[in-house]
């Protein structure tokens, strides 16, 4: 297959990599332009950012500066429509994009069925600038002499955990204290049973709530459960899974039940060979996988050899995701806990290495490229 005007739509992890290789695509016969947002937020530093251990720009990425030094045209304007059959991309504003090679790598948004984001209050996981914002908001508002601010996470996994701890360490750090309750059917149920109850039993100690049930509505100063049961909060964060962007439904191509791509070990579409897609937004339809950055990071290789490949018409590889993978939450407090397979452990040296590992992959990609005095 012929092709030569490539577009990445998406700054995730593995975007990012293909553009500090973008000379190798070049060589291949393709011509690269990036749409993304001028900045990239990594989520591994998300909750250090939350907790207020690290400032914003420590979890940041300068794509615009990024693209410029390794040669690759970059638009700022978001993909509003994509029209897959005549291969052109419809930008916010009007202006279009054509492409032979379409690449998606941009990320996931959160679970919202009940429309709740559109209430005032209301703070969703992602994007991860909600979090930030909320950060600044709650800092703004910390009162060390009057009530507590009461704040309500809905969901139960690892990432509701880890942003219910990353909270309850902002407040702590001032002096302060929270009212944080997490709600939702159960609770860090992808633990371990032993690092389960450990970690429920240090976030209880540090003043941590948790309710069963599952938030349905919002109300002024309250939410609302499916039991019609009502609860104060004065801000509700939204940690209840993991979805596609709509953008992908545009494509009018197999996906799963969240709405990720459907695509093969090559990377590409189920539907369509000339889409590729990566990350959050995407799914191998014979080895799925959760949403995880990891993912994002191993398949960056593979996404650009074939894609290379298909400009100069070499045969494509297959990327086949780990079984078991690192995780590793931050907790809010100066420590964390580690997970691989059914290993766990917790404490300071386990944030300690999530935090060398976080910030190097930031580091790496904001190195500036090699002075060899030539062009990228």
């Amino acid at each position: 297959m012929t092709a030569s005007r490539l577009v990445l739509v998406g700054a995730g992890h593995a975007h990012l990599h293909l553009v500090r290789e973008a000379s190798r695509l070049r060589a291949a016969g393709l011509v690269v332009t990036l749409i993304a947002p001028p900045r990239f937020q990594y989520s591994g530093l998300a909750s250090g950012v939350l907790s207020g251990a690290l400032e914003v720009e420590a979890a940041e990425v300068d794509v615009a500066t990024l693209a410029a030094g390794f040669g690759v045209r970059h638009l700022p304007q978001p993909v509003t429509a994509i029209d897959r059959k005549a291969r052109i991309l419809t930008l916010a504003g009007g202006a279009t994009e054509p492409f032979d090679l379409l690449s998606l790598n941009i990320g996931s948004v959160a679970s919202d069925p009940g429309k709740l984001a559109a209430h005032a209050g209301v703070w969703p996981v992602k994007p991860l600038a909600n979090l930030f914002a909320l950060r600044a908001r709650l800092e703004a508002g910390i009162d060390l002499g009057g009530p507590a601010t009461r704040i309500v996470v809905a969901g139960g996994g690892l990432s509701a955990l880890e942003i219910a701890a990353s909270l309850s360490g902002l407040f702590e750090q001032a002096g302060s204290r929270a009212d944080v309750t997490v709600i939702a059917p159960d609770f860090g149920a992808a633990l371990p049973s032993a690092a389960r109850s450990r970690l429920m039993t240090s976030l209880t100690a540090r003043g941590i709530g948790f309710q069963r049930g599952a938030v349905v509505g919002r109300e002024a100063g309250a939410c609302r459960l499916a039991d019609g049961a009502i609860w104060p909060c004065d801000h509700l964060v939204l940690a209840t899974g993991l979805v596609a962007p709509p953008l992908i439904a545009d494509l009018e191509l197999p996906m799963d039940d969240d709405g990720r791509l459907s695509v093969i070990a090559t990377l590409q579409s189920v539907g369509d060979p000339a889409i590729f897609a990566a990350g959050d937004c995407a799914v191998i339809a014979e080895d799925p996988r959760p949403a995880a950055g990891v993912f994002g990071v191993r398949a960056a290789p593979v996404l650009l050899n074939n894609l290379a490949a298909l400009g100069d018409a070499r045969p494509l590889k297959t990327y086949q995701p780990q079984r078991r993978w690192l995780s590793i939450m931050d907790l809010g407090d100066g420590s964390g806990l580690a997970r691989r397979g059914r290993f766990w452990w917790l404490g300071s040296a386990a944030l300690r290495f999530k935090r060398y590992l976080d910030l190097g992959f930031v580091q790496r990609m904001r190195a500036p490229p090699p002075t060899t005095g030539k062009r990228p």
